[in-house]
């Protein structure tokens, strides 16, 4: 498989592995550089957690996940090849056990009230798409989202940051080449 078409798992069970990704319009793989980054922020809240990876593409969010020990992750993505993939890099893994494949448009999925809460979400959409803002409060309002989750979300560096809702606060931000990265924190106190 062409190297410019794999991601490496860079740390925990998996680490050093490499994975392919099929050659799709707008599926732009988050650098290593900002995976390492994201979960040295999270400092080991991955493992025992429940992760959603909405717009999976290369699955390297979640895939990076389920390496520092998430229990489960669920990758959404609305391109069959995509999908089948996955499926194929969790299988190489072992790890269908720990995650689901959901062949779904994550901006419909997301519109609709949860089958579940998730402990992280990784909101990595195609750059070109203006979706982050809807995205974020169609996750607040329809339960996707645990009292104290975290949120990850990469974007265009040249763009700024959407409205959030109220309950979340920024933890960390950063920026590799042309893409912005933060870490949200959702402060809610249930029931």
């Amino acid at each position: 498989m062409p190297r410019s078409n794999s991601i490496r798992i860079i740390g925990g069970e998996f680490g050093g592995r490499r994975l392919g990704f099929p050659d799709v319009p707008d599926l732009r793989p988050t650098a290593d550089r900002l995976r390492e980054t994201l979960f040295n922020w999270l400092q080991g809240q991955a493992e025992g957690a429940s992760c959603l990876d909405l717009f999976a593409g290369s699955g390297a969010l979640g895939l990076e996940a389920l390496s520092r020990g998430a229990q489960q992750v669920r990758f959404v993505d609305q391109s069959r090849t995509v999908v089948r993939q996955l499926e194929n890099n969790l299988h190489l893994l072992g790890a269908q056990g720990r995650a689901d494949v959901v062949s779904a448009d994550g901006m419909r999925l997301v519109s609709r009230k949860a089958d579940q809460a998730f402990d992280i979400v990784f909101l990595d959409p195609p750059f070109a798409k203006d979706w982050l803002e809807k995205v974020c409060e169609e996750l607040e309002k329809n339960d996707w989202l645990k009292p104290r989750s975290w949120i990850y979300l990469e974007q265009d560096s040249h763009r700024a940051w959407p409205v959030f809702p109220d309950t979340w606060h920024i933890h960390r931000e950063g920026k590799a080449g042309q893409a912005a990265c933060a870490l949200l924190r959702r402060d809610t106190i249930s029931g």
